[in-house]
């Protein structure tokens, strides 16, 4: 058991390793300057392909929010969220079409609680997409996955009966009540924040509307459709069931 694996000599009775390999310590050091001058190189190529994704997805997709430091990231990364959509579905319609994505932050991508690392962001936790362009991605992978997307946000909403830009930007209404509620107690998120963007447009200006939610997701994803919407929110509060998140009509 004591026997050298490798080449011996006089030094421990034999029982040491021998020489160290210079020849492969000296070919290992400068592989690994090969690698990492090809790494600067993929880095920057990479980073102008994710900065073309965070330019266009705000022009193609309506309600569509890129999140992070536009600088301050990692150069093949980049998450965007989209309104009224479930991330999972999302995920699924896209990895028809050819494109492995995925949904929420990394640290929690394993669970389906709501990321405290978004929480922390202020963004949506559901709808949230998060893209990872490997070594070697072509710059057509990243011109068909923008064709793509559009269509595959668009039949989620479709699915989920989401209201359209149009309606969820709805001017003040003629009459309605100063408050209305909400009930999607037993209904996953994006719903919750689908009925609130239904009746929005029926309170008057100064109104509010109260959305009850048992979905955890809620405590995110609404506080964040305000502000995308630039409406106010005014707080939580327990309900016998669930909570009750209130949201007041500024424009």
């Amino acid at each position: 058991r004591f026997a050298a694996q490798g080449a011996a000599d006089e030094r421990e009775s034999g029982r040491s390793a021998g020489f160290e390999n210079i020849p492969a310590v000296v070919a290992a050091a400068a592989s690994l300057r090969a690698v990492r001058a090809e790494a600067d190189a993929e880095a920057a190529r990479l980073r102008e392909l994710v900065d073309r994704i965070r330019a266009r997805v705000p022009e193609l997709v309506a309600d569509a929010e890129v999140v992070g430091d536009p600088v301050r990231r990692l150069p093949h990364l980049v998450t965007f969220s989209c309104l009224y959509v479930d991330g999972e579905t999302l995920l699924h319609e896209l990895d028809r079409s050819g494109f492995s994505v995925s949904s929420g932050s990394s640290c929690t991508s394993s669970t389906l609680t709501p990321s405290h690392v978004l929480r922390a962001m202020g963004v949506l936790s559901e709808g949230n997409v998060r893209v990872s362009l490997p070594a070697g991605t072509a710059e057509a992978e990243v011109e068909r996955f923008l064709e793509v997307l559009p269509g595959a946000v668009t039949g989620v909403r479709e699915r989920f009966g989401a209201p359209v830009a149009a309606e969820a930007r709805a001017g003040a209404p003629a009459q309605g009540g100063a408050e209305l509620v909400v009930d999607a107690l037993g209904r996953r998120c994006p719903i919750p924040v689908i009925e609130l963007a239904k009746v929005f447009g029926e309170v008057p200006v100064g109104g509010l509307v109260t959305v009850l939610s048992d979905d955890e997701a809620a405590r995110l994803d609404i506080p964040a459709w305000c502000g995308m919407r630039g409406q106010e929110y005014v707080g939580e509060r327990p309900a016998e069931r669930g909570t009750a998140y209130t949201v007041r009509r500024t424009s």
